[in-house]
């Protein structure tokens, strides 16, 4: 509960801790927003981690070390900030594609009664189809970013295609959420406000899996019985 209540308080005062960091670690900031992002979106196992309100922190941080004639004066430069954390996000989707090709074909080799080939070739099917949608797309959605090179790994998504969707998406989504923060997030209203900032920005991400989760319960659910 204790655990659950830290993470809760770290993502609404995210800016808060960010900035806690920058002056503890200076430029090293840099290598910790570089590993969150790259374990994030590389990582199975940590979809948990804050990706798009930590880019929009960060970005707010960059920006409010901006002078209007474009020079900074605090450890965090936005040029640098869209070129690592999009590198980080390219080499983490990139791992997690190939972690999902290695574990992928054992899961699914007959050994487990539940992990059916079917499964593997229906999804294989779907991203040879719908790959780059989905791959570009899953970047703003949290939890569904982290499992969605996962699965184009498993399903075996021809790689050039993935490498291509991927890197489009890393631009799209880092390029934009830094500078979202760095215009934006030095506002007076953005300022006094940061936790019902970063509480939309969470609401609007996961919104996409909530309309599909109704839209697939509604499709499942049983036609009325006729009178």
């Amino acid at each position: 509960m204790e655990l659950v209540r830290y993470f809760i308080d770290f993502f609404l005062h995210l800016d808060q801790h960010l900035r806690e960091i920058v002056q503890d670690y200076g430029v090293w900031t840099y290598l910790i927003l570089f590993l969150i992002i790259f374990c994030e979106t590389g990582l199975v196992i940590t979809p948990f981690l804050p990706g798009d309100s930590l880019l929009f922190a960060a970005g707010a941080l960059a920006g409010m070390w901006t002078s209007a004639d474009g020079s900074h004066s605090g450890p965090l430069d936005v040029t640098w900030l869209i070129v690592l954390l999009t590198a980080a996000a390219i080499i983490g989707d990139t791992v997690n594609y190939w972690i999902g090709a290695w574990i992928g074909p054992k899961a699914f080799s007959g050994r487990y009664r539940f992990l059916k080939k079917e499964y593997l070739d229906r999804t294989h099917r779907f991203y040879e189809r719908h790959g780059g949608k989905t791959i570009i797309l899953a970047r703003f959605v949290p939890i569904v970013r982290t499992f969605a090179p996962f699965v184009a790994g498993v399903g075996a998504m021809n790689y050039t295609r993935f490498i291509v969707y991927n890197v489009v998406g890393a631009i799209f989504w880092v390029v934009g959420f830094v500078l979202l923060g760095y215009f934006f997030g030095n506002l007076t209203w953005v300022k006094n406000n940061f936790q019902l900032v970063i509480l939309a920005i969470i609401i609007i991400s996961v919104m996409p899996m909530v309309v599909e989760y109704i839209r697939a319960r509604y499709e499942k659910a049983p036609d009325p019985p006729q009178q």
